[in-house]
């Protein structure tokens, strides 16, 4: 890795917002993400002026797909967008910096459309194992974290409700680019097709053979259509043996992924890089983290990728 670099970001206070949600209406869980990792030393690891609010609040699970919609967990779910969609627009809004922690990947369904609605822009920097761009229609879960990028993109016809019918699609094709997919035997059992040909997509081999160099073509194809953009990290992109804290015990594990310097040095870029308005970290269960390992490591490159991005 690069040593800290100079950044426009100094001084530029950090918002942390705690998501404690989880898509598949489990009690705790995903939902116990934002204490676990405030436990493990989160608010005051970070390098730069940090304000924290305190967690967003989120209606009690619902482990079932309500109609008409679909969704599994839909109120909660929809709920958490409206808050967090307020949350992310107020503080983009100020000049701070949003940090999501906690919940899953349908935290983008608020992130996205709230940069654009400040400020007019929206690109999207997507470092997931799984491509999740499952159609509502075809999925067989109904859980929105599975989804959320066909939604962004509007690849996916079904009517949604007002919560994000208003809101979406929020991306333009160009305006993605997706780092460290492995998950086509997923999509292969439920007949879902890749878009790989519709947007700049990198797989897993393909990243960690050059973590910082793809970050930073990632950013500047991003860049070229959308001068303001996220950065979303599921931490399911690294490899089972590097975090296994993640997904529903007995699920099982994609093959291939990073290993924690590779994300570390892909973030970092990503963060230096310029036009990054926020930064979403997901996807972790403490239930599935005896001993807080995983919580101490992921505070690890939270650290270590806002030192070496320059915030400071």
């Amino acid at each position: 890795m690069r040593g800290p670099r100079d950044s426009d970001n100094t001084g530029r206070p950090i918002e942390l917002i705690g998501v404690p949600f989880d898509g598949m209406g489990r009690q705790g869980a995903q939902a116990r993400a934002p204490a676990a990792l405030r436990s493990a030393g989160l608010e005051t690891a970070i390098p730069a002026p940090v304000i924290a609010p305190g967690d967003l609040p989120v209606p009690a699970p619902v482990p079932t797909r309500s109609e008409p919609w679909g969704f599994l967990n839909q109120a909660a779910l929809l709920a958490m967008i409206s808050a967090l969609h307020k949350r992310v627009a107020g503080a983009v809004a100020a000049g701070r910096f949003p940090l999501i922690y906690g919940a899953d990947c349908a935290v983008l369904l608020a992130a996205v459309p709230a940069l654009r609605a400040v400020t007019g822009t929206a690109g999207l920097v997507f470092a997931d194992g799984h491509e999740d761009a499952t159609p509502l229609e075809l999925s067989h879960s109904g859980e929105a974290a599975n989804m959320e990028i066909a939604l962004l993109l509007g690849l996916t016809g079904a009517p949604l409700p007002a919560e994000l019918r208003d809101s979406l699609p929020a991306l333009e094709p160009g305006a993605i680019a997706m780092l460290g997919p492995r998950d086509e035997p997923y999509r292969a059992d439920l007949s879902i097709p890749t878009v790989a040909d519709r947007i700049w997509l990198r797989t897993s081999e393909q990243v960690s053979g050059a973590p910082a160099g793809t970050a930073r073509q990632a950013v500047e194809r991003v860049a070229r259509h959308a001068g303001r953009w996220w950065l979303h990290t599921d931490l399911d992109v690294l490899a089972r043996s590097e975090f296994a804290a993640c997904g529903a015990p007995g699920e099982p594990a994609l093959a291939g992924g990073l290993n924690w310097l590779q994300l570390t040095e892909v973030v970092s870029e990503a963060l230096g890089a310029g036009g990054c308005c926020g930064w979403s970290v997901s996807v972790y269960n403490p239930e599935l983290d005896p001993g807080d390992r995983a919580a101490a490591r992921i505070v690890q490159l939270v650290a270590d990728a806002f030192r070496g991005s320059g915030f400071r």
